[in-house]
Parts: structure tokens; C-alpha cells; sequence
């Protein structure tokens, strides 16, 4: 993992970057460290310099994974609440992207289930054992026969 931190409006302290580190150590679950395609750009800083009150910290991270890309973006009033909002939002995202893979896996196999049992001859995509096929899901099931003409 390559880790870019940009510090925006404001001077990077020890604590903030001990912090930071902390909370991108938790998200290991779901994003691999050791692969050195992992890029992740973090962005912390104030919006304005004369702002006192209100949300005026941002933490910003945006994650490259291969082709894909996780952004999160959180406005707090102290920037450790702000890096935390950030974390959330991108462990979220994370774990939606995470689920997304594993049910076009299961759905596939669903389908390959289906397949071994009865042959092309038993399968139709009206059975509502595979249900409506996500757009990503179709694109790779498109080049089986699921129909009979």
C-alpha cells in the first residue's frame, strides 16, 4: 500500500498522524496492505482560516484498488471526529463493494447448480432461481444459452 497524506490550512501534528494510522489500520479486514497496487490519498484540513464554530475540519480519503475507487468525505468540528466519519464512510463502501462480489459469485454458482442438474434444457431465466441478473452480473452471463429457440 502506497499512503499519500496531504495536510490542507492547517500544521500536521504527531497525534493527528498516530490517529490516522490507527483508524486505517482497522479497515485491514477488507483492504489488503501488502499489495503494492493498493494507492490510498488522504486529505485532512480546515475548509477556511478564519472559520472558528461549526464544521470547519475535513477529512478526505480516496482509495485505488486496481480499476476500482473508494471516496469518502467527512466535515466535522475537530479533525479526529472528521477522520472518523472518513473511516466510516469508507468501511462502508468497502463492505458494499465486498458483498456486491460475493453475491455475483453466488448467483453464478447458482446458475452452474442449475446447469449440472437438468442441462440448457431445464434452465430458463423466468425459473427464479437466479432472479434478475445485476447489469455486472449479466455482462458475464450473457454468453450462456439460458433460453431455448
Amino acid at each position: 500500500m502506497r499512503l499519500n497524506l496531504k495536510i490542507t490550512n492547517m500544521t500536521a501534528r504527531n497525534d493527528v498522524r498516530e490517529y490516522l494510522g490507527r483508524k486505517l489500520r482497522s479497515l485491514e479486514r477488507t483492504l489488503d496492505f501488502d499489495d503494492p497496487s493498493v494507492m490510498v490519498d488522504v486529505e485532512l484540513g480546515r475548509t477556511t482560516r478564519h472559520h472558528e464554530k461549526g464544521d470547519v475540519f475535513f477529512a478526505e480519503i480516496n482509495i485505488h484498488r486496481g480499476k476500482e475507487s473508494f471516496r469518502a468525505v467527512a466535515d466535522w468540528s475537530d479533525i479526529m471526529s472528521a477522520i472518523d466519519g472518513m473511516r466510516d464512510a469508507v468501511a462502508r463502501e468497502l463492505q458494499s463493494a465486498k458483498g456486491k462480489k460475493f453475491s455475483l459469485t453466488r448467483r453464478s454458482g447458482q446458475l452452474v447448480k442449475e446447469l449440472l442438474r437438468s442441462g440448457y434444457a431445464g434452465v430458463e431465466y423466468s425459473a427464479g432461481f437466479l432472479g434478475r441478473p445485476a447489469r455486472a452480473g449479466w455482462k458475464y452471463l450473457k454468453n450462456f444459452r439460458l433460453w431455448r429457440k
